[in-house]
């Protein structure tokens, strides 16, 4: 694990994650990179191109990197509101701005920036640049130094107050999109925002691994999904809370896919590949008489300035993701679920021989007495947590 502490400042991150980028850039021999979608930027500048377009695979806000300087390219819209604000010359950064309406200029000012030419240059899988690093810019950036476990774990705190509280105020007859508005306006109040919102119960919820919000109103048990980004980093949680009736029928799923989820966390520590963590998911599923359950719904694993850093599946064994190593440090949010509505999900930080759970609240009621211990679900009205 990185040396660098969570007390240090955000110019000693920047430093550390230039040299990983130029670490990159070197093994491809190339005479820089350039960092032009939301999350590279995010990681390399500590959150400093906050999205404008919340959707846009392409920033605003680019970096480039060379091997002895590094130059924020951006548009004329934004150059005030950097200068600015941005503390460029306390992290060492150069700034240059183009034209809003000419994106070429966006490519030939990052290659001007570095003293070279676009085709000589690395990217993050913008086609303006010769070579594609996206993926050696990924596993670079797997192993969060301590500022950004820091800001994690206070992203994550908010993230769960903000899906827990809206759970807490909802009562049986309440809409599906009552409950989301209040976990987005708790998200958006704390400076972050919801990168993916999910807000479902009752039969749709039994029916759809994704009860998107109708509008319809929810009589016995609601699941929340929230993925929180802020700052380019992102987590992930997923909680419920239902009647005592609507909590008895999703407690056998629910205990299951915990049991599922306590055991591919067991698997991605200690150096273990990604591949290693998915071949153990497949058998926690097939322990409990769902060997193919995987195939339903996406399962999760590395997040951090994406929603997840990467897809993955149990048949991608080809892959240069199922070699990758799961470092101390990483942030990982597996997301087991099985039909009939039971998932379990968090986000969690590789840190020794044990996983962190940035996501978790003390006041929330668990599940069991089991390590990690796991959210149960909200019961209102008389009864506990199932």
């Amino acid at each position: 694990m990185t040396g660098i502490s969570a007390t240090q400042p955000l110019a000693v991150h920047v430093e550390s994650a230039l040299a990983r980028v130029r670490a990159v850039a070197d093994a491809a021999g190339v005479d820089g990179v350039v960092l032009t979608a939301p999350g590279p930027v995010a990681w390399v500048t500590g959150g400093m191109n906050t999205p404008i377009d919340r959707c846009a695979p392409v920033d605003v806000v680019w970096l480039a990197v060379g091997p002895d300087r590094a130059c924020v390219v951006t548009t004329n819209v934004e150059e005030p509101r950097l200068r600015a604000e941005a503390g460029l010359s306390e992290l060492g950064l150069d700034l240059r701005s183009v034209p809003w309406w000419s994106p070429v200029s966006m490519v030939l000012a990052a290659a001007d920036a570095l003293g070279s030419t676009p085709r000589a240059l690395g990217g993050d899988g913008h086609p303006g640049f010769g070579t594609d690093l996206g993926q050696a810019l990924t596993i670079a950036r797997l192993a969060l130094d301590g500022w950004e476990r820091d800001r994690l774990r206070v992203l994550g705190r908010d993230a769960a107050a903000a899906v827990e509280s809206a759970l807490r105020a909802w009562r049986p007859g309440g809409t599906d999109r009552s409950v989301a508005g209040a976990i987005a306006a708790g998200v958006e109040e704390s400076g972050a925002h919801s990168a993916v919102l999910l807000v479902g119960g009752d039969d749709r919820l039994r029916r759809f691994r994704h009860p998107v919000a109708v509008g319809q109103p929810i009589n016995d048990v609601v699941m929340a999904v929230l993925v929180a980004a802020r700052g380019g980093q992102h987590v992930a949680l997923t909680r419920y809370a239902a009647t005592p009736a609507g909590a008895e029928s999703v407690a056998d799923g629910l205990a299951a896919v915990r049991r599922v989820h306590r055991r591919v966390l067991a698997a991605s520590s200690n150096g273990a590949t990604v591949g290693a963590a998915m071949t153990e998911l497949v058998r926690a599923y097939a322990d409990e008489g769902a060997g193919q359950a995987w195939q339903g719904h996406y399962q999760g694993g590395p997040i951090g300035y994406a929603q997840r850093e990467f897809e993955i599946a149990p048949t991608d064994g080809e892959s240069t993701w199922w070699q990758t190593v799961l470092p101390q440090g990483a942030a990982l949010a597996w997301n087991p679920s099985l039909p009939g509505g039971a998932k379990d999900e968090d986000t969690y930080l590789l840190s020794g021989c044990a996983a962190e759970a940035v996501t978790a609240t003390s006041d929330w009621p668990q599940a069991d007495g089991l390590v990690p211990a796991r959210p149960a679900v909200l019961v209102t009205g008389p009864g506990q947590g199932h």
